[in-house]
């Protein structure tokens, strides 16, 4: 088993902060086996690579023997998480929350060992809870300690409605960890608050309060936004194996340290030397096709993966994808779509959309490697590779 000092190292790799690390520290010299939970409702059927941030670091935790607990919050989903909101947010219905739950089981054991990995939902004992025991839970906390949350204080501020059941959100995710008696647990740095709520209620509950590691969100294809389906900068976990390394292919290089950092399962000593590499005159590009091979095989296998890098190079021209490549960034409204004459035009890789149409008329344009035939085409959100002829290029951004 690794070492105290080992797993500290690894443990903190890519997370944003510890609370609090001189206990997370005590409880594995002591030599504790951690009880360690992260919790996802299901609010949509499928996840993208930004959820397996959290994942990965369950994984991390699994592999140096810990126990890890996915809690699915089936019940928590017919709250509806107001992080991060700016309205109430309406609840999913049951029947939604148990089908988008049943995708998750199945896409979360592309990364975790379901042989080591206990599946939990928090209807489980909230089901259970009469209107008695939700009262009383209510009691362990005030108004004044929810309105210091951020999104909560600005919509006060701002006079926008507070459902009172958003209140009760940060406290059964809080009551989660006293009903699992969990040591550790995992969310993104916008969940913060809640997992704090998690500590303060088990020590109201007479237990050890827990360790609240906290990730960073993943940034998009885009390098700006977080990553999200709404957005299109996304890399989803089912996306077929050629999507899904092209879109890997199109970061930027300086994004692409950070989906290493917090993607891959290299250790960072590997990634350090990867780094010098480049620094020392290797092409990013082919360490990027390292990044996009380990994420295709993770969610597909090696063979889909090389398959992939294969389709790729041949797209573009065996491999003469520039490293550095313009970034242009296109605003659209939410459902709407982009003319691609008028993307090339903000791209700069047509002077007018007149010569735009000339250079689709003669072949001349490709979009993530494929030619464009017909100059209505749109693109909706999303990041893209956009080429004309053999040697110009532009990373595009639509959102």
């Amino acid at each position: 088993m690794a070492s105290v000092k080992e797993q500290m190292e690894e443990l903190k790799r890519g997370t944003d902060e510890i609370l609090v690390e001189s206990e997370l520290l005590q409880r594995l010299e002591a030599g504790e086996r951690l009880r360690v939970k992260a919790g996802f409702d299901p609010t949509a059927p499928d996840l993208h690579i930004g959820h397996t941030v959290l994942i990965n670091k369950m994984r991390q935790f699994q592999e140096f023997g810990h126990e890890v607990i996915f809690l699915i919050g089936d019940f928590t989903g017919m709250i509806g998480d107001p992080t991060g909101k700016n309205a109430t947010r309406p609840p999913l219905s049951r029947d939604d929350v148990i089908e988008n739950a049943k995708t998750y089981e199945e896409q979360i054991f592309k990364i975790l060992d379901p042989a080591k990995t206990i599946v939990m939902f928090n209807s489980s004992w909230m089901s259970g809870m009469d209107a008695a025991g939700l009262i009383q839970l209510a009691a362990r906390h005030t108004v004044a300690r929810m309105l210091e949350r951020d999104d909560f204080n600005k919509r006060y501020a701002g006079g926008q409605p507070i459902a009172i059941h958003e209140f009760l959100y940060p406290l059964v995710q809080g009551y989660d960890s006293v009903a699992m008696e969990a040591d550790v647990e995992l969310g993104g740095t916008d969940q913060k608050f809640n997992l704090l709520v998690g500590r303060q209620l088990q020590q109201a509950y007479g237990q050890p309060p827990q360790v609240v590691l906290t990730m960073p969100l993943l940034e998009g294809l885009d390098g700006v936004q977080k990553m999200s389906k709404s957005l299109g900068n996304y890399v989803g976990i089912t996306d077929p194996a050629g999507e899904m390394f092209g879109k890997l292919m199109s970061i930027s290089d300086d994004l692409m340290w950070r989906y290493f950092d917090l993607l891959s399962f290299r250790v960072a000593p590997e990634i350090a030397a990867l780094r010098r590499q480049v620094e020392e005159g290797r092409n990013p590009r082919d360490v990027k096709f390292e990044l996009a091979h380990e994420i295709v095989a993770r969610f597909h296998d090696e063979s889909a993966a090389e398959a992939a890098r294969c389709e790729f190079i041949s797209r573009f021209q065996q491999g003469e994808l520039p490293s550095d490549i313009p970034e242009t960034r296109i605003q659209c409204d939410a459902g709407s779509a982009v003319m691609v004459g008028e993307v090339l035009t903000s791209a700069g890789l047509s002077a007018s959309n007149s010569e735009a149409f000339r250079l689709i008329s003669q072949g001349a344009v490709r979009i993530d490697g494929e030619r464009v035939e017909d100059r209505g085409t749109g693109l909706g959100p999303g990041v893209y590779v956009v080429q004309v002829g053999k040697r110009r290029f532009a990373r595009v951004t639509v959102g």
